[in-house]
């Protein structure tokens, strides 16, 4: 059985984190940035995990990916919440009506 490097949990890393980048950027919606943001997170969780495995971390990365996960999912609550309360006073989820909420 092949045994993956470091190189290529980084490679995989860092294609999620440019793919959830680009989502964050190119989406117009709520939904699609906060997509963007947890591909983003699971591209961090990805490298702390392999550096974890591969570094002297040892099992400070794993621990860290775990606050990671556990911060992601407040965070999607928080703002899937804040998305249907948007959603409610305007019928979209737009974000570049989002100016309309400055005071």
């Amino acid at each position: 059985m092949l045994i993956p490097s470091l190189q290529i949990y980084l490679l995989v890393g860092a294609v999620l984190f440019t793919t959830g980048l680009l989502c964050m950027v190119t989406k117009r919606n709520a939904i699609g940035v906060l997509m963007g943001v947890e591909l983003i997170l699971t591209a961090s969780n990805i490298n702390f995990v392999a550096f974890s495995r591969y570094g002297k971390l040892g099992l400070d990365g794993q621990l860290v990916s775990l606050f990671v996960i556990v911060l992601a999912a407040g965070e999607a609550a928080i703002a899937l919440a804040i998305a249907m309360n948007f959603y409610n006073n305007f019928e979209t989820i737009d974000v570049d009506r989002a100016s309309n909420l400055k005071g």
